[in-house]
């Protein structure tokens, strides 16, 4: 790439852009030099489930012609950006991190992809998930063959996180510019944390595409700064103009933020690395003039249960085959037995009191312009940590390792992890910052002034 002495890997998705749009580097160059490091590298992370070289490298020969006809092209034009599996991509299979489950090649795109297209992206594959995204982690009881678990690229006997796992790891690993992940209880968040990443949740709506019952699960970014997640945003949004890539130019004024380190559950212990990156980022952000305050309490035992319940209804809702319940995950099963003694008039009073639950919520934190928390309860952990005991146990370890990523999803508000250090063995460890709703544009102005005063992350893992 002519006039950029760093990997293409290294680079930024937003120089790759300009430089594509530019003539600098062709699509074909660039989409091959991450189809390469997939093939190179993607077994030791786990991030793909199925790439497809050829569809890839023609889909990017198309954007090459595209340069060369176009006076105004697409801002993603020729960047390949890899779909969770839980969202259909025209050509691929869509696996939903499922042995009972498989799904056939899809005829056309679902609303993701078919908004990363009209951006100009390419859809090289699918970044795998685990069952049905329903857990905090991308890895598989041994009942699952063929499915690998997402692996941190920064120690590969860890996790990545989940359930947007798989895009995780291709982002951390350099096995793409940038990934879609989708987030219905932390899962874009809880992955960016886990491999230092930046991953935003957007407010309720603002991505055009279907929701859940619950109104918990949105699509979003993951990327490797807050400029980068922007631009991507920018795309999933259909916006034209730049909106959130624009707002991480402008510094915020003075603002009011609450903090807060107090969990769902009181005996939830948050481990000192992760106290210690809170403290840090509150630190940095009262040096960069915002007033730091302490959070009321707001989350309670009473809206964590509410969440949970919900949880099972949306895991009884998936559709699998009688046939086939069998080759369920064991955790999967045991949380759709629960959902399944939810009555209709159970359902909808459990929306009501969620829906009330939300608004209280919402209140406690009105005075505020943002709210930071931790962004998980420990730092990344061993594969096999959820997954070596009975399903209570799974669940419990889940309800510990991230008290604080879900709430944002019950009351629609947008929400972003931000990696704020690391630890002595090289492991990264971020916050969250949460904003009001549709105040996405505030959120990641502060978000992008946070990030510049912090200090840069290692190199790459693989580099």
């Amino acid at each position: 790439m002519t006039g950029v002495s760093e990997e293409i890997h290294t680079v930024t998705a937003r120089r790759l852009a300009a430089a594509v749009r530019s003539g600098e580097i062709s699509p074909v160059e660039l989409t091959a030099h991450y189809l390469d490091r997939a093939d190179r590298l993607d077994h030791r992370v786990g991030a793909f489930v199925v790439v497809c070289r050829e569809d890839a490298l023609d889909q990017a020969r198309k954007a090459e012609r595209i340069v060369a006809e176009a006076v105004d092209p697409p801002a993603l034009l020729g960047l390949p950006v890899p779909v969770k599996d839980l969202h259909a991509a025209a050509g691929l299979p869509t696996g939903y991190g499922s042995a009972a489950r498989p799904g056939p090649r899809a005829a056309a795109d679902g609303p993701v992809a078919a908004l990363l297209r009209a951006a100009g992206a390419l859809v090289p594959g699918k970044t795998s998930t685990p069952e049905f995204g329903l857990t905090c982690y991308t890895d598989f009881a041994e009942t699952a063959p063929g499915l690998r678990p997402a692996r941190n690229p920064w120690s590969s006997g860890l996790l990545a996180g989940g359930s947007s796992g798989g895009a995780a790891a291709a982002v951390a690993a350099g096995l793409a510019p940038f990934a879609h992940g989708s987030d219905g209880g932390g899962s874009i968040r809880i992955p960016a944390s886990a491999c230092g990443l930046v991953g935003i949740k957007p407010s309720r709506g603002v991505v055009p595409v279907g929701a859940d019952p619950f109104g918990l699960a949105v699509s979003g970014p993951i990327a490797r700064d807050v400029r980068d997640a922007a631009l991507l945003l920018d795309a999933l949004t259909g916006n034209q103009d730049g909106l959130f890539l624009a707002a991480a130019d402008r510094p915020p004024a003075r603002l009011r933020i609450a903090r807060t380190a107090l969990p769902a559950y009181p005996d939830t212990v948050i481990h000192p690395e992760c106290l210690a990156a809170y403290e840090t980022a509150s630190r940095i952000l009262a040096g960069l003039g915002h007033e730091i305050v302490e959070l009321p309490p707001v989350r309670t035992p009473e809206l964590a249960g509410l969440f949970e319940t919900a949880w099972m209804v949306l895991a009884a809702a998936e559709p699998v085959r009688a046939d086939r319940e069998h080759l369920l995950q064991p955790l999967t099963r045991w949380l759709r037995d629960r959902g399944r003694e939810i009555t209709p008039a159970a359902f909808a009073q459990l929306r009501t009191r969620l829906a009330a639950e939300a608004e209280r919520a919402l209140a406690v934190m009105a005075p505020y312009d943002a709210v930071l928390t931790p962004a998980l309860a420990e730092p990344p952990v061993p594969v096999g940590h959820f997954t070596s005991g009975t399903p209570e146990e799974d669940f419990a370890l889940q309800n510990a390792h991230t008290p604080f990523a879900a709430l944002a999803n019950i009351t629609g508000q947008p929400s972003l992890a931000l990696p704020m250090r690391w630890t002595p063995d090289g492991l990264p460890v971020g916050v969250l910052l949460s904003g009001r709703p549709g105040h996405d544009a505030a959120l990641i102005a502060l978000a992008a002034q946070l990030e510049a005063a912090t200090p840069p992350r290692p190199p790459f893992p693989f580099d």
